[in-house]
C-alpha cells in the first residue's frame, strides 16, 4: 500500500531525519540512562517545559500555526527558539507538515499516510524515517499569512541544528558529558518519539467527544497523554476547535499549555481575541461569543451559547452515543456504500445504543463550528 497517491505528493526515505532520531537515542541510552541523577534529571525536565511546553505547544502549534493568540513579535520570537531547542526540527518544516496534515485529515477520505488504519510500527517507519514532499502548495493556505515568508522563522529553519549545538556547549560546560547525554541526547530522543507517540495513540483509542462531519481524522481525547504533553494529547477537542488556545476543556483535563497561556495573558504578554474563529474557512458569522482567560480551572475558553439558527450547517457536533458508538460513526462515513445499506431498523438501534446515564455535555451541546477552507 502506498503512503498517499502520486498526485498528492510522494513519500521518501530521510536519511539525515533517520540518522539524527538514532544518534540521539543511542547516545541517550547508552550513556545518558546510567548517568541519570536528581541533578541532571531536574535539569532536563526542566529544558522540556521550556522547550516542549512554551516553545512547541504554546510557542509554535497554539502561537504560529494557529495564530490562537497575539502577541508581540519579540516574544513570538523567543517561544519559537525555544521550539527549535527541543531537537524537533525547523519551525517552517513543521508548521507546512501541519498544514498539510490538518488539510488531508479534514477531507472526507484521507491517504494513509495522514490517516491512521494501520499498525503503529508501519507508522513509526512512515513519520520517523521518511519525509512527505507535497505536489502542490494548496494545503498551505490553512496557514496565516506572512507564516512561510517570516524571516525569523526562515533563520531558525535554516540554522536549528546550530541553536542545538549551541545549547549542547553550554551544557558541557555546566555538566560535562553526562550532562549532555541525559539533558540533550535523552531528552531529544524522548520529545522525537513521544510527539510521534501521542500523535498516533491519540488518533485511534480513547475518548471521541466531538464528531467532525466530512472528516476522515478526528483524533481522541487521552487523559494521561494528554497531561504528559502539555495538553496536546486532547487531540479531539484540537480537532473540534483548532482556533482555541485551550486544549483541555474539562475541569479534569488538566493541559498545562493552557495555563502556561492563561499566565502570560495575566502578565500582559499575549491577547486572546474576544471572538475566535473556529478554525480556517469558517463560515462567515459563526464566531465564538466573547471570552476572558480570567480563571485557568473555569469552563472552556468560549462561551456555550452560540446561535442556533447555525447548528445544521456545522461540521463538529458533540457525540450524543458510546466513544464505541461513535467509532462505528465515523468508519461509516468513511465507508458511505456501508451506511446507504443500512436498514430503518439498524439504524434506529444504532441512534439508540449509548449507555444508561450518558448525556452531552453541555459545553458541546450548544457549540457551533464552520467549515473547513476547501481545496485551492
Amino acid at each position: 500500500m502506498s503512503p498517499v497517491p502520486r498526485d498528492i505528493g510522494a513519500v521518501r526515505f530521510d536519511f539525515g531525519k533517520s540518522a539524527w532520531l538514532w544518534s540521539m537515542l543511542l547516545l541517550g541510552v547508552g550513556c545518558g540512562v546510567p548517568a541519570l541523577n536528581w541533578k541532571w534529571t531536574a535539569m532536563s525536565l526542566g529544558l522540556t517545559v521550556l522547550t516542549l511546553c512554551l516553545g512547541h505547544s504554546v510557542g509554535l502549534h497554539r502561537g504560529v500555526i494557529h495564530r490562537a493568540y497575539e502577541t508581540s513579535p519579540l516574544l513570538r520570537g523567543l517561544l519559537t527558539e525555544l521550539f527549535t531547542l527541543t531537537g524537533l526540527g525547523g519551525p517552517l518544516s513543521w508548521a507546512r507538515l501541519h498544514a498539510v496534515r490538518d488539510f488531508w485529515q479534514n477531507q472526507p477520505v484521507a491517504p494513509p499516510y495522514f490517516a491512521y488504519r494501520h499498525s503503529m510500527l508501519k507508522d513509526a517507519w512512515w513519520n520517523l524515517h521518511l519525509r512527505f514532499e507535497p505536489a502542490d502548495a494548496r494545503a498551505e493556505a490553512r496557514l496565516p499569512a506572512g507564516v512561510l515568508t517570516d524571516r525569523w522563522l526562515g533563520f531558525l529553519e535554516a540554522t536549528w541544528p546550530l541553536h542545538t549545538l549551541a545549547l549542547t556547549a553550554v551544557i558541557f560546560a555546566i555538566g560535562g558529558g553526562d550532562a549532555v547525554a541525559v539533558c540533550v541526547a535523552l531528552r531529544i530522543a524522548a520529545g522525537i518519539l513521544g510527539h510521534w507517540a501521542i500523535g498516533y495513540v491519540a488518533h485511534r483509542w480513547g475518548e471521541r467527544r466531538y464528531v467532525i462531519d466530512g472528516a476522515a481524522e478526528g483524533g481522541t481525547n487521552v487523559w494521561l497523554l494528554g497531561v504528559l504533553s502539555f495538553g496536546e494529547g486532547f487531540h479531539n477537542n484540537h480537532h473540534a476547535h483548532p482556533a482555541s488556545a485551550r486544549m483541555g476543556e474539562r475541569w479534569f483535563e488538566l493541559d498545562l499549555g493552557w495555563y502556561a497561556v492563561w499566565a502570560l495573558e495575566r502578565l500582559g504578554l499575549v491577547r486572546l481575541p474576544a471572538c475566535q474563529p473556529d478554525g480556517p474557512g469558517a463560515v462567515d458569522g459563526e464566531r465564538q461569543r466573547p471570552r476572558k482567560a480570567s480563571d485557568p480551572t473555569g469552563q472552556p475558553d468560549a462561551s456555550t451559547e452560540h446561535n442556533s439558527s447555525s447548528v445544521e450547517r456545522s461540521r463538529v457536533r458533540a457525540a450524543t452515543t458510546s466513544p464505541q458508538g461513535a467509532w462505528r460513526s465515523h468508519r461509516e462515513r468513511l465507508m458511505p456504500q456501508r451506511h446507504e445499506t443500512e436498514s430503518a431498523s439498524q439504524a434506529a438501534r444504532r441512534a439508540t445504543s449509548s449507555p444508561p446515564g450518558f448525556r452531552t455535555p453541555p459545553s458541546a451541546r450548544a457549540r457551533t463550528y464552520g467549515r473547513t477552507a476547501a481545496p485551492r
